[in-house]
């Protein structure tokens, strides 16, 4: 594998890791509950760009793109190549790829620009999406797993709500989660037909079970690279941002244990409480860790999101990376239900 330089490194950094906007959220400082969601709402909604419902195939080969340059697919388990195999008709698993509303559309009769929002449609296999119907997101035990697919169709076993249910992966709940708390927040002033014993007159107002079970989501898979890269690839097109993917707390703030308390630019980082540094890096055999905090649990990601490896972090608090490629990576760290920041690997 060519050789890493620091230069290289830089700039792949920047690329990842692009800055939310200078002044893009300032208006939002100082304000709590639904005047702070009302004012998220207001930025998220003013100056954007409806990209079209045929757009949306524009924007997957850069929001949804998988480490070898295939369709990132949430919910099935089929490979797809950009712009090839595009529904159409289809008739079993794997036919061809469309586009998969996480809001049904019968919930809002399929009205624009909700129809065309990249950041709740997103691309799956046309035979899955069929399964997973218009069904709410929920938790379910035993339930049937979608033929060819990622997660399961059951009775609903979250309190709250009785019906049948679609509980995707593990791996993806949080970005559903936010991915509801973005549409909530970005059409809460918009008069439309709801659904599902989701939202409540308006999409404004979310239940009271999906936000227990959407919070619930947000706090055991927090923001993965894969949505960073998402949320700087539909804002290129969209001209507008999910604020839950560049600022989780803020569900904390309009709907969690931080309700009532003002919000600021900051309020984010006194939630990172895991403080670690790492060596040798560049490695090439055993990383280090050195941390007060115990019972740590690692997790690495390659450069598009993807969960390499995760265990328990050993006594002497070394990871071996014998296993892995050449290249640079990303690591996390978990203790209960808190997150480290993230920093980057380099393996030589």
């Amino acid at each position: 594998m060519k050789k890493l330089t620091l230069q290289s490194f830089l700039l792949l950094s920047i690329t990842i890791w692009a800055a939310i906007p200078s002044g893009y959220y300032d208006a939002a400082i100082g304000k709590s509950d639904a005047t702070l969601k009302t004012q998220i709402y207001s930025i998220i909604s003013t100056g954007t760009t409806d990209v079209g419902y045929a757009g949306l195939y524009n924007v997957y080969p850069t929001s949804d793109n998988t480490i070898d340059g295939k369709v990132w697919d949430m919910y099935s388990t089929c490979s797809w190549t950009h712009g090839v195999k595009k529904c159409g008709n289809y008739s079993v698993v794997c036919d061809c790829y469309n586009r998969e509303h996480s809001i049904p559309q019968s919930w809002f009769n399929s009205s624009s620009p909700m129809v065309s929002d990249a950041f709740h449609v997103y691309p799956t296999d046309g035979k899955v999406n069929g399964q997973r119907s218009n069904y709410p997101f929920g938790e379910c035990t035993g339930g049937t797993t979608l033929s060819g697919g990622k997660g399961r169709l059951g009775s609903s076993t979250f309190a709250g709500y009785s019906g049948t249910v679609f509980e995707p992966d593990n791996e993806y709940k949080g970005d559903f989660a936010r991915t509801y708390f973005y549409f909530a927040t970005r059409y809460q002033n918009t008069t439309v037909t709801t659904g599902g014993g989701v939202f409540g007159s308006t999409f404004g107002s979310l239940n009271t079970w999906c936000v227990d079970l959407f919070l619930k989501w947000c706090r055991q898979d927090p923001v993965s690279t894969k949505e960073t890269t998402r949320n700087e690839a539909v804002y290129a097109f969209q001209h507008n941002r999910n604020p839950f993917i560049d600022h989780p707390e803020l569900a904390e703030y309009i709907w969690g244990t931080h309700k009532g308390e003002p919000w600021s630019l900051t309020s984010g980082i006194d939630e990172v409480k895991i403080e670690y540094s790492i060596s040798p890096n560049p490695v090439q055999d055993d990383l280090f860790i050195k941390s007060d905090e115990l019972n740590l649990r690692y997790t690495i990601y390659n450069l598009n999101g993807q969960m390499i490896s995760e265990n328990q972090l050993n006594i002497d608090h070394t990871i071996s990376i014998n296993q892995l490629k050449n290249g640079m990576y990303i690591l996390q760290l978990k203790s209960g239900t808190r997150n480290s920041i993230q920093r980057f690997i380099v393996i030589k």
